[in-house]
């Protein structure tokens, strides 16, 4: 059969998205590249045993980081982000980054730079290194919602290779109307792309609605649909000082639960893996 031009056009297009979607069933997959783990399970199989590093976010994916206001999202953000960088550090107890010479990038949409500035400060800080050539940070607070994906993606296309881990701190302020279902809904799918374009993971911080632990409006249900691993931050109960982090759903094994608090330097630090022991 004959095909029209613009036909032609689609025919090939639809080639190539069909070779780069399809799965083998029956091809071996491996074990997902993790960006971030906390802990280790003992996986058996008929092929034999491998102690396996449990997954906080792998890369090719998106995360979501969600809270009430105030709960120290952005110290929890910074104490994730100083593990990618070193890979292990004291401050970060047992989360460990597996950065492999990546690099990451980290957004904030929501402080003015003197805040901003001290966020990715405490970031360096905690993570040790000497040489941060690959950390690039940038306070969006200026931008308008379109502008800042849009400077997102020339990072990740045009500005930097190789990057491991986005981390966006305030994705509500990448939208005009978090109940907007058609514009939230489009730049989930963007963020989607994004991630599998360029192999890295995206980390995205948002609140929780008040009184309850669902994220913002129909941006935060479309993200819960989509996360790999929704992580939830809460106020514990039992000892005012620290922050409980759950694993609230996961598509791999579920990372434990664990408490930080900030400590007399004014950085976060992981509390003995302490959490709230009524919930």
């Amino acid at each position: 059969m004959r095909l029209s031009d613009k036909e032609q056009t689609e025919y090939v297009l639809m080639e190539a998205i069909e070779q780069d979607c399809y799965i083998n069933p029956k091809e071996k997959i491996e074990y997902p590249p993790v960006a971030l783990s906390l802990g280790e399970k003992l996986i058996k199989t008929a092929q034999g045993d491998s102690l396996l590093p449990i997954p906080i976010c792998t890369f090719g994916n998106l995360s979501t980081v969600q809270a009430p206001p105030k709960t120290k999202k952005t110290f929890f953000v910074s104490l994730l982000a100083s593990a990618f960088l070193s890979g292990k550090n004291h401050f970060a107890g047992e989360i460990k980054g597996h950065r492999k010479n990546k690099s990451l990038l980290h957004i904030d949409t929501e402080q003015g730079k003197w805040h901003a500035s001290r966020a990715f400060k405490r970031t360096i800080d905690m993570s040790g290194l000497s040489n941060v050539d690959c950390y690039y940070t940038y306070a969006l607070r200026s931008l308008d919602h379109q502008e800042r994906i849009q400077f997102i993606e020339y990072c990740l296309n045009y500005k930097f290779e190789n990057i491991g881990l986005c981390i966006i701190d305030g994705v509500a302020d990448m939208v005009s109307d978090v109940n907007n279902l058609q514009e939230c809904n489009l730049l989930v799918q963007k963020i989607m792309q994004l991630s599998a374009l360029y192999n890295c993971h995206i980390m995205l911080v948002i609140h929780s609605n008040f009184g309850t632990d669902k994220p913002t409006g129909h941006l935060g249900s479309l993200l819960e649909k989509k996360a790999e691993t929704q992580i939830q931050l809460e106020a514990n109960t039992v000892n005012k000082e620290f922050v409980t982090v759950k694993c609230k759903r996961s598509r791999n094994f579920p990372f434990e639960t664990f408490s930080f608090k900030i400590n007399e330097l004014n950085l976060p630090e992981v509390a003995n893996n302490l959490y709230d022991p009524l919930k």
